[in-house]
């Protein structure tokens, strides 16, 4: 068994490396693409391709190995969970002093996880990438219910930990004058009506 996870550990490291990359990293991956080819991809694009790669090598890696089609929302939870290890975010257990404070003041030997905001924007990316790849929508793993569910479970209980609000900005009702600035330019350009006769 140790044998096995020697062997199994540059892939690891490699799926790793491949996943969190740092900007520098992405900005040498740029320069050494444009010259190759003769359009440049966003950065998004990018890390798009880069994070659709990486999650095809941890399911060649996958014991047994996994196609893409027989993929499910576990295995996408399993990698999820798999990612974790290389996480930098503190995340406080309930036993933690520190619990719910964001500046802690000493150090402390929560776990480091990933950060709710990079797994969701992650999911986003591979979302994206499996349907610009050929697959159906109603069959995204990365859609599936059980990922919705754990990214909210995920973000909720990161929020209590590190005692952050993840909550959506709500939008400002317009004050009085911003409202009569709207209905000034409404009033300048007026919305065609139509008339039956």
């Amino acid at each position: 068994m140790e044998s096995n996870q020697e062997v199994d550990s540059p892939n690891h490291a490699n799926i790793h490396n491949n996943m969190i990359s740092t900007s520098s990293a992405a900005n040498n991956y740029l320069a050494s693409s444009s010259s190759s080819s003769p359009t440049t991809l966003s950065r998004y694009e990018n890390q798009k391709r880069r994070d659709w790669n990486t999650f095809g090598q941890y399911l060649r890696n996958h014991r047994p190995p996994l196609t893409l089609t027989r993929c499910s929302g576990a295995h996408v939870l399993e990698f999820l969970r798999y990612l974790d290890q290389f996480g930098k975010t503190k995340v406080h257990t309930q036993l933690c002093p520190f619990y719910g404070h964001p500046n802690p003041p000493a150090p402390c030997p929560c776990p480091l996880r990933q950060a709710w905001g990079s797994l969701d924007a992650l999911i986003g990316r591979l979302r994206a990438a499996y349907e610009e790849n050929g697959g159906k929508p109603e069959t995204n793993p990365f859609g599936a219910r059980a990922v919705r569910l754990y990214l909210r479970e995920v973000r909720d209980s990161q929020a209590k930990a590190r005692g952050i609000s993840y909550e959506k900005k709500k939008r400002k009702k317009p004050t009085s004058s911003q409202q009569q600035q709207q209905q000034q330019s409404s009033a300048a350009f007026p919305l065609p009506t139509s008339t039956s006769s």
